[in-house]
């Protein structure tokens, strides 16, 4: 069994106790906003044409463009805490795309419908750009695209098949494959060895601003926003067709209904065992001197990753700090969310680790901020959908990770299911059939932490897949982040 580079060419220890000295264990997306504007909490009874539960990305997409659709409906949003608090102040702010958690796994489940896939999902992304534009929405929004980078020899041959794959479908102009010097020369790092840059596919947005103006747009266009609310049942549909909803502090009653709770437990018992919460950890520099910026080049600006199955993620936030993150994808047994899982001093402690790895020379740089945050993952590694109460309750979960730009499409999703309209999107076998759900415990527990072992084992197995992964390969099943 062999080694992967980060463990043949590992820092110092010093250097991870100088980089990790006085780091703060909070989201610096979220820290870095100005004052907030809070939202009051529901109390008493409420009326709506349309309650949205989450005050996601997923939640406020759906608000914005339920509104665009019926400007003179009543929308209300219920948070049950403060909205962008979760998954969506907290990811790496890579907006792609991707519609199916990227083309392998598109491929592997619809590969009669993947061009369609793909080219929504570009048109998607074309769709969240323009809206902010309109919007005047300050999200930090770059179109810089995303380079994957080959960091052992194995990975190479991906990224010869990427490219030749890209040009047969007429996208050779947009995907650049790079030798090892020309990896380099983009961005200064002794562990590249080549790399595939897609420059169309990805942006990179701040968080934390994205979900702040979502909501100040939805604010500003009528719609109710009613955070510290939240829901704890749905009670069935009443005499007068309307559905009542049952929060901490009131009561909403609604004609139809958007589920945008992701991770957290389903309101629906259908949907108790179709995500698991998986922790990914995550690191952000102090801001790069104008001499250590220019020490690793970087200067397109564009996301970053590697190609190992346990992979990290990293790029440049608007004052040139560097968010690094990934690697470990971490369930907790029972499906549980709970803020103590978020300091796991293990993980900063590798990821910082691979930090220095991948840049040497920005030895003595430290860590601002270290947080961590669930993903709701599903068997597909991509969102699900599916409506309940006769088409009243439109719901989506499972972005696996990939639910900056997709959560869009998905609130598009969602507002045809609830109109009962057929179409382009209506009728993506994605959205018609549900995945497989995850076993329950011990079941789960037992198979996810087997399944993480098995692709550590094929990083350090020239990327070969045992027998345990092409089983659930070829049942469409996996654990991913």
């Amino acid at each position: 069994m062999g080694s992967t580079v980060f463990e043949r060419q590992k820092p110092p220890a010093s250097v991870i106790r100088h980089a990790l000295t006085g780091t703060r264990q909070s989201a610096f997306w979220l820290d870095d906003l100005p004052p907030r504007v809070a939202h009051p909490a529901l109390t008493g009874e409420f009326s709506a044409d349309l309650v949205i539960v989450g005050g996601g990305y997923t939640g406020l997409w759906t608000a914005l463009l339920a509104q665009r659709r019926d400007p003179g409906a009543r929308i209300a949003l219920v948070e049950a805490r403060e909205i962008g608090w979760a998954a969506s102040g907290r990811n790496g702010g890579f907006c792609e795309a991707s519609l199916t958690h990227g083309r392998e796994n598109g491929l592997a489940r619809w590969p009669d419908q993947l061009d369609d896939l793909e080219r929504m999902g570009l048109a998607n992304l074309d769709a969240v750009q323009r809206d902010l534009e309109v919007w005047g929405a300050d999200a930090d929004f770059e179109r810089v695209g995303a380079m994957s980078v080959a960091v052992e020899e194995h990975q190479l041959d991906w990224l010869d098949d990427w490219v030749v794959d890209a040009a047969a479908r007429g996208e050779g102009g947009t995907v650049a494959r790079l030798n090892e010097t020309q990896v380099r020369d983009a961005v200064r790092s002794p562990t590249y060895l080549g790399g595939v840059w897609e420059k169309r596919s990805t942006a990179l947005v701040h968080p934390g601003k994205l979900a702040s103006e979502l909501a100040r747009v939805a604010s500003e266009r009528g719609i109710e926003i009613f955070e510290h609310s939240l829901v704890k049942r749905i009670d069935p549909v009443d005499a007068d067709g309307r559905i009542r909803l049952i929060t901490t502090t009131g009561t909403i009653r609604a004609a139809q209904v958007v589920l945008a709770t992701n991770v957290f437990p389903a309101l629906l018992k259908r949907n108790r065992l179709m995500t698991v919460p998986v922790y990914d950890y995550v690191l952000m520099t102090e801001p790069l001197s104008t001499e250590q910026l220019a020490s690793i080049g970087w200067q397109d600006r564009q996301g970053l990753s590697d190609l190992a199955n346990q992979f990290h993620y990293y790029r440049l936030s608007a004052d040139n700090r560097i968010l690094f993150g990934g690697y470990d994808a971490v369930y907790h047994y029972g499906r549980a969310v709970r803020p103590a899982y978020e300091n796991r001093p293990t993980s900063y402690e590798t990821l910082a680790s691979h930090f220095f790895t991948t840049f040497p020379q920005l030895n003595g740089l430290r860590f601002s901020h270290k947080w961590a945050g669930a993903i709701d993952t599903s068997t597909q590694f991509c969102a699900f959908y599916g409506t309940a109460r006769a088409g009243r309750i439109a719901y989506a979960a499972g972005f696996t990770g990939l639910g900056v730009g997709a959560s869009r499409f998905a609130a598009e999703v969602m507002l045809d299911l609830l109109e009962g309209a057929d179409t382009e999107r209506t009728r993506l076998d994605m959205v018609r059939k549900r995945p497989l759900p995850f076993p329950p415990e011990p079941a789960a527990a037992i198979g996810i932490n087997m399944t993480r072992w098995a692709l550590d084992r094929a990083d350090h197995n020239g990327g070969r897949r045992n027998l345990l992964l092409k089983t659930l390969d070829a049942l469409g099943l996996g654990f991913d982040s």
